[in-house]
């Protein structure tokens, strides 16, 4: 980035983690965070009453044109919020591939408002950035949805549990709980996964559908991973996102019967992911689903992790003199 002479820049640079959404039958309200996966921006203040992208990194095709970026947009909907009249430098460094069901949107908008709130003496709590946050949401996907931009930026199992007013909250993981993610590197973007969804279910699918959300939650509070598992199954979603995902029923077949005690797709997909009681399990999921799925000579990347609990982080405060 270049930089005027004789001219400090106050700076921060956060880590915003990829997370997992819907968990089967929590449709836009429950998501949690993985480990090893995520965004980092550096912010800087700058000398204009502008937010301009200045570094995209990792991954092309990211817009920079502030008005298109979600990172940038999420911070201009906080900076008017505030009337706020300073400007900042985003340098973007992507390593969650969009439209991968990952949350690669909420990662950069989750980074982006954690950076500047730090900048600016922190006038928001966490949980009061998901507000700001879910703009650049809804800059992709036409909504303003949580269930990833409140796990990343939290950290841990959230339930979304209103919209209106937004309402979080925060479900304790079993202790013992891992989950295996796989990633078919290919892109579903966020608005066709939600186009091919049905907007009116039948009463007794909704029915179920409910009663499904409340044994996931009663199944995370209690370590019950066969209630998990169960609670899991998904009336709205998932039957129709999972044929835009090559060979999905295949391994789903695949996991459960090699140990996952439940098996879904991540969001919009292509990622799906598996629940298990333990890292030896995760591992073997793993390598049976991989093993199976190179027959679609389709590459991937899988992860192995637990529920990140930290969320958004900064990892570190910098002046730049020039």
């Amino acid at each position: 980035m270049k930089q005027s002479k004789n001219q400090t820049y106050q700076g921060v640079q956060v880590f915003a983690p990829a997370t997992v959404s819907n968990m089967g039958s929590g449709f836009d309200i429950i998501g949690f965070p993985i480990e090893g996966a995520g965004d980092t921006i550096t912010a800087y203040r700058n000398t204009t009453p502008d937010v301009r992208i200045v570094q995209v990194t990792g991954y092309s095709d990211i817009p920079t044109d502030p008005g298109k970026n979600v990172a940038s947009h999420a911070v201009r909907k906080m900076l008017e919020s505030l009337d706020s009249h300073q400007g900042f430098d985003l340098e973007i460094h992507k390593s969650v591939m969009p439209g991968s069901g990952l949350g690669s949107s909420a990662s950069s908008s989750a980074a982006a408002v954690v950076a500047v709130n730090e900048l600016l003496g922190r006038p928001y709590t966490k949980r009061e950035l998901v507000n700001f946050a879910m703009e650049g949401e809804a800059l992709v996907s036409g909504g303003k949805h949580a269930d990833n931009v409140a796990p990343a930026i939290l950290g841990g199992i959230v339930l979304v549990r209103s919209y209106n007013p937004l309402d979080i909250v925060n479900i304790p993981p079993p202790e013992s709980m891992w989950t295996m993610v796989f990633h078919p590197q290919i892109e579903i973007r966020t608005d066709l996964g939600r186009s091919v969804i049905m907007d009116r279910i039948a009463l007794k699918d909704a029915v179920k559908q409910w009663g499904n959300v409340g044994g996931l939650i009663a199944g995370l509070y209690t370590s019950n991973y066969d209630l998990i598992g169960d609670s899991m199954e998904d009336l709205v979603a998932e039957p129709y996102r999972a044929e835009l995902i090559p060979g999905y029923q295949e391994m789903k077949k695949v996991a459960l019967s090699n140990g996952a005690k439940g098996f879904t797709i991540s969001g919009s997909g292509p990622a799906f992911f598996a629940i298990c009681d333990s890292r030896e399990m995760a591992e073997q999921v793993k390598e049976v689903v991989s093993r199976e799925y190179e027959k679609h000579q389709i590459d991937f990347l899988t992860y192995i992790s637990r529920v990140d609990r930290s969320g958004t982080v900064v990892l570190e405060r910098f002046h730049v003199e020039g």
